[in-house]
């Protein structure tokens, strides 16, 4: 789960890290408010879980009253690779001495957190010179190897002293919470040698939060994907143009790795598991035909539980109903399948052998432009 910047900083706060003060605004009316609490000049950032804000324009400076208004309504309304802001953080602007970078990330083939620190901040962190990278427990880093790595990277005196305090408050967080990611890009190191947050990217581990009840305020599910699993099935929205419908998520993964493969871009990964009907199969096209972008439907399926006939059904009354318009590109196989196969001859829905084939044939189409 991708915490945004000022759910990031929310945790921060709890585990002592300082941040810039900020309010978080969703309208022109709550920026006005934040703006009086705050006092010109300060900086406006969309809250986004893409990177890549600062080079797309979604941060900006605003200096005075005047600048409110047309910055804001700019920003709300400005996309950042296809994602649209969930509120915008008018946050104070800090008197910075210099730039550190510093995250925790959690490395699985070593099974242990990995601390990458550099003297150069605000920058991507494959470009920067000079890194420290230290692998430390799970349970957290220790306040030697901190001084280590504060002595790396040029720090000494009060600024030292700071660094080793932020590295084991952020080496806690990202252990109590089951932190993948904890990540300040940059950490401001201010003239009196005191260190704040000035970002914050937090990814939480999806198979921890059963262990976070207090995590789950931060969950944000769309509206279809709310629909999805009322309806039994499970849909996550992607940024491509090809729906990818299965039964068992490791068969849905597997396809999307292959559409990657081939060159493709997944628009959705759909599983319906094993007890789908052609109701709620016709209910996850209908889910499907609601996001734009999506330009064809790979369907992979192996019919063990499932009735591929009942699928087939589900395809052709979508289509009888004109609920689904794009082209079907489907691999069944399994119990009735070729009676699935013969009920689909004929219609939209194209099927194939392999479920190479078929990926192939949907990324050719997508890519191409044309469904023929």
């Amino acid at each position: 789960m991708r915490l945004l910047e000022y759910q990031g900083k929310e945790l921060f706060d709890q585990f002592g890290i300082r941040t810039p003060r900020s309010y978080l605004a969703n309208n022109l009316m709550e920026a006005r408010a934040g703006a009086k609490k705050l006092g010109y000049p300060f900086v406006l950032k969309s809250q986004l879980t893409v990177g890549g804000r600062g080079k797309a324009g979604a941060i900006l400076k605003c200096k005075t009253e005047t600048e409110l208004e047309p910055k804001f309504t700019e920003l709300l309304h400005k996309e950042v690779k296809g994602e649209l802001p969930r509120g915008i953080l008018l946050e104070e602007m800090a008197d910075i001495k210099k730039e550190l970078y510093l995250s925790l990330f959690l490395n699985r083939s070593k099974r242990c957190y990995s601390l990458i620190a550099s003297a150069e901040g605000g920058v991507e962190i494959e470009s920067a010179r000079n890194k420290v990278v230290v692998d430390v427990p799970i349970e957290g880093i220790n306040s030697q190897v901190a001084e280590d790595t504060a002595a790396k990277l040029g720090l000494v005196g009060k600024e030292a002293i700071a660094f080793v305090d932020l590295a084991t408050k952020l080496s806690k967080m990202a252990s109590e919470k089951e932190a993948e990611l904890a990540e300040i890009n940059p950490v401001a190191i201010l003239g009196d040698g005191s260190m704040l947050a000035l970002d914050a990217k937090v990814i939480i581990d999806d198979n921890a939060m059963f262990r976070h009840p207090e995590l789950k305020k931060y969950e944000h599910i769309s509206e279809l994907e709310k629909q999805a699993e009322k309806s039994g099935f499970s849909l996550v929205e992607l940024d491509g143009n090809v729906a990818i419908i299965g039964n068992g998520a490791g068969l849905v993964m597997s396809t999307l790795d292959l559409v990657s493969d081939a060159g493709g871009k997944a628009g959705t990964f759909l599983d319906f598991g094993g007890r789908a009907t052609t109701e709620t199969i016709y209910e996850a096209l209908t889910v499907i035909s609601k996001i734009k972008r999506v330009k064809a439907i790979l369907v992979n399926l192996f019919g063990g539980i499932v009735r591929t006939d009942l699928v087939a059904q589900a395809i052709l009354d979508a289509y009888k109903n004109n609920v689904i318009t794009v082209p079907v590109f489907a691999r069944i196989s399994g119990a009735e399948s070729e009676k699935a196969r013969r009920m689909l001859n004929g219609s939209n829905a194209k099927l194939y052998p392999t479920v190479e084939e078929a990926i192939d044939a949907a990324v050719s189409a997508v890519g191409k432009n044309q469904v023929a």
